[in-house]
């Protein structure tokens, strides 16, 4: 079938840089392509210029058999061609129906008809099982449903093609089914669907053909069937991967994080649990259950009543300040827009919780670029020019460079919020070993994850939260994806009924 849209040995540099290496892609209507790769194989670089967002600087695009140059991303919407963005791409201040229909307003004579653009905006949400009030500000929505909404604003444009950037990173597994049934439905209907995610069992699910990228360079283009998640993986890094979990480190007897009765008001009431030193604890449930609200409520972060105790010393209520003090570091889930700051180098974002060790009144330049060069090689943070702003960096070099800010400090307990989001399996395993070596070292980790095997790979006890209240601590050979979800969601494990 002839394809709607194709690449052409297409490259891209930023400056004397070069980031893809004459690759060649095609969409063909009712088909779903995945394009995989580590981050930093070029996977966005790609998907940018096909939607319009930049041009390639050699190569071609052609549209329908012609060649095409879009002068941004408007020109690419108005030939039908959409982008949902991993980044969300939705103006905060505005509300759900503004978001959706931006651009292209419903008028009734000169005025704007708001109930017809609320009403179609309760169907396209409805679509995705999503039931958010159209008239609530984005500001104000938890991160799934705000992906949820960016996906039904492509979904009422009607696009031929669908380009599709890590779109369940921040969705539960009944999110992501709702939204796989919606893109077979679009497939059904011809248009043409560019899928990329690190989640390889969704591409094995989905998907007809599958192009790996890596370093920038094509490295093949095949059928989905037959295309094990194993192969794909290897394709994805250029090695043998071993197993995935390194071994679990062997925690010791002394307790250094006591959480006691800690209650964070519309979000956890009464949670109790220990941390010993070595230890990796890991907290599951299903989102919503209050996870990140606890940990934000241990480290100061958010309003907490109750008490929490660091190698015995109670700890200061409220107080960021006191906690980095006290040896107990937090990271972000969200890496971009808590973590780091992405408008600035990576120098300012390295330092940032350590100043105080890079000068007195002045800062040392010196000290900090000595200090990015330690952090890049421990962290293995891939990057060609050392000017780029964070924002600039592939996602898994982001979560690197997050992680090598927050040892700077020298913590003895840190706090990992979903890990390795969005990020590669080659990514992913480096990150494993590093939080392995952390417990090794005799630091305390833990490890906040929805992906079950993840928190089962690494953790030698886990906490599982459900409504607001850490229903289950699990140990051994209790750790089993069965039993987790049975207590995150509340039933009986004898009866398979609400308990």
């Amino acid at each position: 079938m002839t394809a709607i849209l194709e690449a052409r040995g297409v490259t891209r540099s930023f400056g004397p840089i070069e980031v893809l290496h004459g690759v060649d892609f095609s969409l063909v209507p009712g088909e779903i392509h995945a394009l995989i790769g580590e981050n930093g194989a070029g996977k966005s670089t790609m998907m940018k210029i096909l939607g319009g967002y930049l041009a390639p600087t050699t190569g071609a695009l052609m549209l329908d058999g012609k060649q095409v140059s879009f002068a941004d991303q408007r020109a690419a919407e108005a030939a039908g061609i959409l982008m949902i963005h991993q980044e969300f791409n939705l103006a905060l201040q505005l509300t759900v129906e503004e978001n959706l229909f931006l651009g292209r307003e419903k008028r009734r004579g000169p005025f704007l008809d708001g109930r017809a653009m609320r009403e179609e905006a309760r169907t396209l949400l409805a679509r995705l099982d999503c039931h958010v009030d159209p008239r609530r500000r984005i500001q104000d929505l938890s991160v799934p449903n705000r992906q949820m909404v960016e996906i039904a604003r492509a979904l009422g444009r009607q696009a031929r093609v669908l380009i599709m950037d890590e779109p369940t990173a921040v969705l539960t597994g009944r999110e992501t089914d709702v939204l796989l049934e919606q893109i077979e439905r679009l497939k059904a209907q011809g248009t043409a669907i560019l899928y990329t995610s690190h989640k390889l069992d969704e591409i094995a699910r989905i998907a007809d053909r599958v192009t790996v990228l890596r370093d920038g360079t094509h490295i093949t283009t095949r059928p989905a069937e037959g295309f094990t998640e194993h192969a794909m993986a290897e394709a994805m890094v250029g090695r043998e991967l071993s197993d995935l979990f390194p071994a679990k480190a062997k925690p010791g007897a002394d307790v250094v994080l006591e959480v006691e009765g800690l209650t964070v008001p519309g979000y956890v009431r009464d949670a109790s649990f220990t941390l010993r030193r070595g230890e990796v604890l890991g907290f599951a449930g299903l989102v919503g259950a209050g996870r990140t609200e606890l940990m934000e409520g241990i480290v100061g972060l958010r309003p907490a009543q109750g008490t929490v105790r660091v190698n015995g010393t109670p700890l200061k209520p409220g107080s960021v300040r006191a906690a980095r003090e006290a040896g107990l570091v937090y990271l972000t889930e969200d890496r971009k827009d808590k973590g780091l700051l992405l408008g600035k180098a990576l120098t300012e974002n390295l330092t940032l919780l350590a100043l105080d060790t890079f000068g007195g009144v002045f800062i040392d330049p010196q000290a900090e670029d000595q200090a990015l060069d330690q952090a890049i090689e421990e962290f293995d943070i891939r990057v060609k020019d050392r000017k780029l702003l964070a924002g600039s960096l592939s996602g898994g070099n982001q979560q690197k460079l997050l992680m090598a800010k927050t040892m700077l400090a020298k913590p003895q307990i840190v706090i990992i919020d979903e890990p390795t989001r969005g990020i590669d399996i080659g990514t992913k395993q480096q990150i494993y070993e590093f939080i392995a070596a952390l417990a090794a070292q005799g630091k305390s980790v833990i490890v906040v994850s929805s992906e079950l095997p993840e928190v089962i790979g690494l953790s030698s006890r886990v906490c599982v939260m459900g409504r607001g209240h850490i229903a289950a601590e699990l140990s051994g050979a209790e750790i089993t994806e069965d039993a987790i979800l049975r207590r995150a969601m509340g039933v009986s494990e004898t009866t398979g009924e609400p308990a």
